[in-house]
């Protein structure tokens, strides 16, 4: 395989990698991976295992080229949060507006099929995936990596509730607490008005809750229903931050009359696609991503198989 150092945007320019297979037939298929929550190097770094980095490799030995990047809160945080912009950020800023740009870098490479140009979200990303294409991207299909159709908001009450419920009687009071606090945050977020919205703190001084508001307003389930294109919807059924029941399943019901979804959910597989460690288990999240880990290679198959079917 072959990997260049890309940079894409220009307001916010981010160093990034375009991994082109060494061997296949040209132009190749590629796909624009997109990160999960938080300030995420290019290689979607969580603890000592490198999830975008296995799918480069993996997908590249496959016939598949792909760009990753460091996300705009990686690079430029600090000035996200304390500029003239940073309280009202949004998703937009923070990951739809790049993924558009790496999309758009990897179109005009003569070596990449724009017929064939896919995104794949995981986590977060794959919460935004359906607006990013519907925003921009324009893709020739979309991938679901361990992804929600909820609304992120609901997301993080359900972690926190589950946390709780792991914990001995004296935290399991004091950390409800802080759960009623941030509830009471994020209630009557879609009565207040923008400005309001934007005044509002969620964490600390910096994080707003129009933050939530904006993306609320724009649920992937809209985007989800009026999609028509081919959707690969995977998750490991030791997953953690999403759950079978209350997201996989939804993905199901929503697509239910979709004519080209195809739904894959692993045993055994964590929220990295790897190997469980302490299952179900979301108090000892930290130590799961400790043990290094790959991406398991049959995951990768079944998504290029997927791919060379369309």
């Amino acid at each position: 395989m072959f990997v260049e150092k890309i940079v894409i945007g220009e307001k916010f320019p981010l160093d990034g990698l375009l991994t082109i297979p060494e061997k296949g037939n040209t132009p190749y298929p590629a796909i624009v991976l997109v990160h999960g929550s938080g300030p995420n190097d290019m290689d979607e770094k969580v603890g000592n295992c490198y999830t975008f980095k296995d799918l480069a490799k993996g997908f590249a030995e496959r016939g598949i080229a792909t760009i990753r990047y460091n996300k705009r809160t990686k690079t430029y945080g600090k000035e996200m949060v304390k500029g003239a912009d940073g309280p009202n950020l949004t998703v937009w800023d923070e990951t739809i507006e790049d993924a558009i740009f790496a999309t758009e870098l990897m179109k005009k490479d003569p070596r990449i099929n724009p017929e064939k140009m896919f995104i794949a979200g995981h986590s977060m990303g794959a919460m935004l995936a359906p607006r990013i294409d519907a925003e921009g991207g324009n893709y020739t299909g979309l991938i679901l990596l361990a992804g929600s159709p909820r609304k992120l908001e609901e997301i993080i009450i359900e972690q926190s509730d589950n946390s709780i419920a792991l914990l001995n009687p004296f935290l399991r009071w004091i950390a409800n607490m802080q759960i009623k606090k941030l509830k009471s945050k994020l209630s009557g977020i879609y009565e207040l008005s923008d400005e309001e919205a934007k005044k509002k703190s969620f964490l600390g001084k910096y994080m707003k809750v129009y933050y939530f508001k904006e993306w609320g307003l724009k649920p992937a389930e809209g985007y989800l229903k009026a999609l028509t294109k081919p959707i690969y919807v995977t998750q490991g059924d030791m997953d953690f931050h999403v759950s079978v029941e209350n997201d996989f399943m939804k993905y199901k019901e929503i697509l239910a009359d979709h004519p080209n979804a195809t739904f894959k959910l692993y045993p055994n597989l964590n929220h990295l696609f790897m190997p469980t460690v302490y299952g179900l288990d979301i108090t000892k999240g930290v130590k799961e991503y400790r043990k290094p880990q790959h991406v398991e290679e049959y995951v990768m198959d079944d998504i290029a198989e997927w791919i060379a079917g369309i």
